[in-house]
């Protein structure tokens, strides 16, 4: 008799990149930068293999990384940070995800997460035991109200998981919204979750993370990355950030999945985290060129472009192009006839909706986003026919 196992599916991030990768395609899709990051905070890392130790490193992560990311974020975002009770390092964002999803949830308890959404949060969800409860956003501006946290709170409500700025629909959350969901948790006595790996890549407006609201700075955990920050995505090195309280929880369930992370990799960020300003503004700014370039071009092609708060994504609606075909058919359609990896929005969506949207990493040289662009084209061309 064969065991019965969860229902994992592979993600549709490997689904397009491997197929891209068969047919050498330009990948718009995966959410990577085409460079390979801040060459000297890799130098930093590299020196460390060497000179430094590489045994077990303490399991909250080295004080010297503790002490660059409170520092970091004090010098950035006007945030105070206990470097030994408010910050936690972990394996990736998406270990940190997990870390406190299965140190928070009981099974049975209620967590409000908001679609579309990062595709690990509902399997990870899952398997901690939790019960999702889905707000459902629109397009174009993805805002939610009051209305629709009354209809997603509950008495079993444990936790919220929010994104800011969002991936896929790269909407970097208002003070409005946060605010909101701070009279609500306080009312439910929830904790938030917020995903904010994309907070230095936030373009008409500096970050708002949750730790800048009052009624939640106490009630919340920040997640941050060092591989979005130095486009280092291969790195997977984290940040938890928050109440003292909440660390500990969320530190006795990274005991047991990683342990802890490499140490040289350790030295690099916190190396990279005392880099000046100016280095961080500098890549901002090469990120906003590119998505400005394929803002211009996909406009003058006749697609409809989503507002794009922050992140390395744009989206793009595909309903005034009449199509023949739903969004993910589409992006397999692009995918074989234009040469172009996409991600449709609705794989972030798993409450099974259709969303006519794709969304397209712009994290690359102008070149390569002239032959995803030019693959469009080729494959909105031929979808009408």
């Amino acid at each position: 008799m064969n065991p019965i196992f969860l229902d994992l599916k592979t993600s549709i991030f490997e689904t397009m990149s491997l197929r891209a990768r068969e047919l050498g395609a330009v990948n718009l899709g995966q959410g990577f930068p085409e460079s390979d990051g801040f060459e000297d905070v890799r130098r930093a890392a590299a020196n460390a293999l060497i000179h430094q130790s590489n045994q077990y490193p303490p399991m909250r992560g080295l004080m010297e990384l503790r002490h660059a990311v409170a520092a970091f974020y004090g010098r950035t975002q006007n945030l105070t940070l206990d470097t030994t009770g408010n910050v936690l390092i972990t394996s990736g964002a998406t270990e940190a995800i997990c870390a406190a999803l299965l140190s928070l949830i009981t099974p049975g308890d209620e967590v409000v997460v908001f679609e579309p959404m990062y595709d690990a949060y509902i399997p990870l969800i899952e398997r901690a035991g939790g019960v999702p409860r889905v707000v459902q956003l629109k397009p174009p501006h993805w805002r939610f109200d009051d209305d629709d946290l009354k209809a997603a709170f509950s008495d079993r409500t444990k936790l919220v998981m929010i994104t800011t700025p969002n991936n896929p629909t790269t909407h970097a959350l208002t003070h409005d919204e946060l605010e909101s969901l701070g009279r609500f948790c306080a009312r439910y006595n929830a904790v938030v979750i917020s995903d904010e790996v994309w907070e230095n890549v936030v373009f008409e407006q500096p970050h708002l993370s949750v730790l800048h609201i009052d009624s939640l700075k106490d009630r919340a955990l920040k997640i941050g990355s060092a591989g979005k920050l130095f486009a280092l995505t291969g790195w997977k090195v984290g940040f938890v950030c928050g109440a003292s309280h909440l660390i500990d929880q969320v530190a006795r369930a990274h005991q047991f999945i990683t342990f802890t992370t490499p140490p040289n990799l350790q030295h690099g960020v916190a190396y990279g985290l005392g880099l000046p300003s100016a280095r961080f503004d500098e890549a901002r700014e090469d990120l906003r060129i590119a998505r400005d370039y394929m803002v211009t071009r996909l406009c003058d092609a006749g697609f409809e472009i989503l507002p794009a708060d922050g992140s390395y994504f744009l989206n793009i609606d595909l309903t005034p192009l009449n199509l023949k075909m739903d969004g993910l058919a589409f992006a397999h359609h692009a995918l074989e006839t234009g040469g172009v990896a996409t991600i449709p929005l609705q794989a972030f969506c798993p409450t099974g909706r259709e969303l006519p949207i794709l969304r397209l990493c712009f994290a690359k040289s102008l070149a390569t986003l002239d032959k995803g662009i030019d693959g469009l084209i080729r494959a909105a061309a031929t979808a009408k026919s």
